[in-house]
């Protein structure tokens, strides 16, 4: 769901593939089915966490009826504003990216000669968004049995929904209507205009000056994808470091790739006005003491994300919410209202799509097994790693070492540089390292943090292996396929295996094989 009101366009530009989107997220002459006597389930929100309750709950054969109410593009953030489009320009990026480095893999591709299309390059985004599209559409969740409503849905009672000029009785409420990006008080950004991610992508023309306000995931990954694009990039961040929740040591990489492909990082900086003028925005900002200014053509806002409660009436029903931490849940996904449970980025502060959809099957388990005495499930169980998809990505599963620290619990960390990797040599992505963290005296993983080309896809082992409570030691004896860069992990169990060798063990050792 989104915070966009009726007056906006759900979409730019009208070509072929978006009219093929919205055909599918938001057909313009959907009309609403006569609502039934009572909902089994209720949901707000279309986005992933929304999605993944409507059609579970519905294709669990029981015959249940379960309601779907989007006011917005089902697909939510992801498909439409998110992870799909984002994906798609970082994907081009990384062809230019590796175009430049071509020399030292023996190809000479002169810069001159890189063309970038900017259109081209977002009308592929919007041709694969359109594709996929159908997934999330309103025709496949009907056809799932879900009664999908377009509209503002909007509580009026303790067991009631109002949508339009119909009203939807339910059992159980799910809110599902995730969060949009945070604006920055900053004096005159709204009158000079800003892009946000719900807007970036309607871009048809590259901006020839952008400047980024945020060093977190999205402002990186989409200064990064820009700059490769063409765009000459000002990225503005309040904190010494970008990326500065993450690993320090895995910050400093990436910051260091940004600095050395020629994105201006103005770090420590504050903005304190936007005004617009003939030639650009002109941005009045401090840094280092003194105050600058710097003129662009666009400004792209991607700092923190704000929860969508406006419109919903939680007041009516007794569900605590905040402005800005959204909508109160305890560890089962359980508003202050107990019949109505929220999921994603409207209550949880993991804000990814798996985490998204990992709460909606909470939220299943929860309103429809628990009852029946099946057992609940706790958000708090979760496992949950993640990636930002900068190039080397960041990719993170369970606690970091001051985490760890201010648990209370001992820890040791084993490094391996990607320069000691035979695959990534060979790659010529020696840029990064693995990082595994383990309870002192013991094999167990507590987390682990990996800068790669591509961090993400290595992630999962080490989570396979903390869910699974697999130690390092089996971890060592795990055959990994040669030459990968997933030996980075194999490398990090084997020197585990190596501490346990006490020297009065390698004497004996070395005993035995003088005798044999």
């Amino acid at each position: 769901m989104s915070s966009s009101t009726d007056s906006k366009p759900l979409i730019q530009p009208l070509d072929e593939s978006n009219q093929k989107l919205l055909a599918a997220v938001h057909p313009l002459d959907w009309v609403n089915p006569t609502p039934a006597d009572r909902y089994d389930l209720v949901v707000i929100g279309a986005g992933t966490a929304g999605l993944v309750v409507a059609a579970g709950a519905a294709g669990l054969g029981l015959g249940l009826k379960v309601a779907l109410i989007e006011k917005h593009l089902m697909g939510g953030d992801c498909l439409n504003v998110g992870c799909v489009p984002s994906k798609c320009m970082i994907r081009s990026s990384r062809v230019v990216g590796e175009m430049r480095q071509a020399e030292k893999f023996g190809i000479r591709v002169p810069e001159a000669t890189i063309d970038i299309d900017f259109p081209a390059v977002m009308a592929r985004l919007r041709q694969v968004r359109a594709d996929i599209s159908h997934n999330d559409s309103a025709q496949r969740f009907q056809k799932l049995g879900v009664d999908v409503f377009l509209g503002q849905g909007q509580f009026v009672s303790g067991d009631s929904i109002r949508v339009e000029d119909q009203t939807l009785r339910f059992k159980k409420a799910v809110i599902a209507t995730g969060a949009r990006a945070s604006r920055p008080p900053v004096e005159g950004l709204a009158e000079a205009g800003f892009l946000t991610n719900e807007t970036v992508f309607w871009l048809t023309e590259r901006p020839q000056r952008l400047a980024v306000i945020g060093g977190g995931p999205i402002g990186c990954e989409l200064a990064q994808t820009f700059h490769r694009l063409g765009c000459e990039v000002t990225l503005f961040h309040n904190h010494g470091q970008i990326l500065d929740r993450e690993d320090a040591d895995a910050a400093e990489v990436v910051q260091q790739v940004f600095l050395r492909e020629g994105i201006q990082l103005l770090l420590n900086s504050e903005l304190h006005r936007v005004e617009k003028i003939p030639e650009g925005k002109v941005i009045h900002f401090t840094h280092q003491g003194q105050t600058h200014t710097i003129t662009v053509d666009e400004i792209l806002v991607g700092a923190g994300r704000s929860p969508n409660v406006e419109g919903l009436n939680l007041e009516a029903v007794g569900v605590q919410f905040d402005q800005h931490k959204g909508v109160l849940v305890n560890n089962y996904l359980q508003t202050t209202n107990p019949r109505i449970y929220a999921a994603g980025d409207i209550c949880m502060g993991w804000k990814f799509t798996h985490a998204a959809d990992a709460a909606a099957r909470i939220v299943i388990k929860n309103t429809l097994f628990s009852p029946f005495g099946l057992g609940r499930a706790k958000l708090s169980s979760l496992v949950m790693p993640w990636a930002t998809y900068t190039a080397p990505e960041v990719a993170h599963v369970g606690l970091y070492e001051k985490d760890a620290e201010a648990q209370g619990i001992e820890v040791e960390t084993i490094k391996i540089p990607f320069d000691s990797v035979d695959r990534a040599i060979a790659d010529g992505e020696t840029e990064g390292f693995l990082k595994i963290h383990h309870k002192k005296g013991s094999d167990q993983i507590l987390g682990a943090t990996i800068v790669a080309d591509h961090a993400g896809e290595m992630i999962s082992e080490v989570t396979t292996a903390i869910v699974n409570k697999i130690g390092l030691s089996k971890l060592s004896g795990v055959i990994h396929p040669y030459p990968t860069q997933a030996e980075a992990i194999k490398k990090a169990a084997d020197a585990y295996r190596r501490t346990l060798l006490t020297p009065r063990t390698k004497a004996l050792l070395g005993i035995l094989t003088r005798i044999s």
